[in-house]
């Protein structure tokens, strides 16, 4: 079973969607925390549904507010680099470019990936938090090859 969280772990990283953030946050998860990682990850996506709500109702007034936008995405950028979403992050970066240079069309675009992305995100740390789980306890935190 613990070979099994590791291989869809290793996937995580190798498809993109974890970056070298998510393993620092697993070298803090000890026994006094072991759901540390999952905690953590439970927050962000409690926080980054909010942002992905209030981000909607701003698109969805028809007048783009690109200022407000950029603000919402930098917020959701820096929640998305410190659990290691990178898929997410790439596509939080895209979009606020397509704020700086008011592009409309690009933000609506690269949100509607941006929302996929997370979306694919979260279903697959939840597999592999509840493979992890059912694993019980490893020795150590190791790094993927």
């Amino acid at each position: 079973m613990q070979r099994q969280v590791a291989l869809i772990k290793q996937s995580l990283f190798d498809q993109g969607y974890l970056d070298e953030q998510f393993m620092e946050l697993e070298e803090l998860q000890d026994d006094a925390n072991p759901n540390f990682v999952e905690e953590v990850s439970a927050l962000y996506f409690k926080d980054s549904a909010r942002l992905i709500n209030n981000i909607d109702q701003a698109l969805e007034r028809g007048s783009f507010d690109f200022n407000r936008l950029d603000n919402y995405m930098h917020q959701f950028k820096g929640s998305s680099t410190s659990i290691g979403a990178s898929k997410v992050k790439t596509e939080c970066t895209k979009f606020r470019e397509y704020c700086r240079a008011g592009n409309a069309e690009g933000c609506l675009r690269t949100f509607h990936q941006l929302k996929k992305e997370h979306s694919t995100l979260r279903k697959k740390l939840e597999h592999y938090f509840q493979l992890a789980r059912q694993a019980g306890p490893k020795e150590t935190a190791r790094r993927p090859k």
